[in-house]
């Protein structure tokens, strides 16, 4: 049985993306790379289904897409973004789901970091410096 389904998708990622779009940090980057919400909503449904509910209907590249914008984008965006992921999934995911997307997405975004220092690591210094972890 899968812990999270479907129909819990859409709403967690309306939500959570609603919390994006409006944080000082993170927002003004996805409003610069996001130029069709809906659609792009739409992907991450996708996303989230064939990662989470191994459905396979996602086809993009996320490391492709992040490299886009790679230029502006460092660690702590990185760590903001998933504190927000935190708490949209505590509040509206089971702790057992919630703690399955976090783990999740932890890892993606490790991988991602890691994708965009190897493919261009001159100009990305300032994705892997360290900083101080955000509270939970």
């Amino acid at each position: 049985m899968d812990i999270i389904d479907e129909t819990a998708l859409p709403p967690l990622l309306d939500t959570f993306y609603a919390s994006v779009r409006a944080d000082p940090m993170l927002g003004p980057v996805f409003e610069g790379a996001v130029t069709d919400w809906p659609a792009h909503l739409s992907r991450l449904a996708d996303f989230w289904s064939s990662v989470m509910l191994t459905s396979g209907r996602y086809k993009g590249n996320p490391v492709r897409e992040h490299l886009r914008h790679a230029d502006v984008i460092d660690v702590a965006m990185f760590e903001r973004w998933l504190l927000l992921w935190r708490v949209v999934t505590s509040d509206q995911l089971s702790p057992l789901a919630a703690t399955a997307m976090v783990e999740k997405a932890e890892r993606i975004a490790q991988s991602l970091q890691l994708s965009l220092r190897l493919r261009n690591p001159e100009g990305r210094a300032a994705l892997f410096t360290s900083s101080p972890a955000h509270p939970a």
